[in-house]
């Protein structure tokens, strides 16, 4: 999958409100770089980014990477999430370097690393199990 493939089946997938005018940087095979503007909206106390907004961009970066490497015919839904904050986040861009680790037929297992505006020393790490679906069985119907 393609850098603007990626884009383009992350902005139709996910909601709006979930993207933060992500960019998709680099794209091989289920390696993925992604950044996501710095928006003083996330700034929380001490001029940090916002924890809950980091987790937020944790996840879609596991989503893009499992993605990348399942391609679009299939859908990656987060069974499992494990975050560590390792250092407060500048209020800067946040650059994701996320991969998957394994794969195996039904279930993906994948880790990312954010940054604050350069990989260099990382402020968060995750590392995520995520189900592997047919993207038309994915999601059943709701419930009458």
């Amino acid at each position: 999958m393609t850098e603007d493939e990626l884009q383009t089946l992350l902005e139709k997938t996910l909601p709006a409100a979930d993207l933060h005018g992500l960019l998709v940087e680099e794209c091989q095979d289920q390696d993925v770089r992604l950044r996501f503007p710095f928006d003083a909206r996330f700034v929380g106390p001490g001029e940090i980014f916002s924890g809950p907004a980091l987790l937020s961009f944790a996840d879609t970066a596991l989503f893009a990477a499992v993605q990348a490497a399942v391609g679009a015919a299939e859908l990656a839904l987060t069974a499992n999430l494990n975050v560590t904050f390792l250092k407060p986040a500048e209020a800067a861009d946040v650059v994701a370097l996320a991969r998957v680790i394994r794969r195996g037929r039904r279930t993906a297992h994948a880790e990312a690393w954010l940054f604050s505006h350069a990989a260099v020393d990382p402020m968060l790490h995750a590392t995520a199990s995520l189900a592997v679906r047919p993207r038309e069985k994915a999601i059943s119907p709701p419930l009458a």
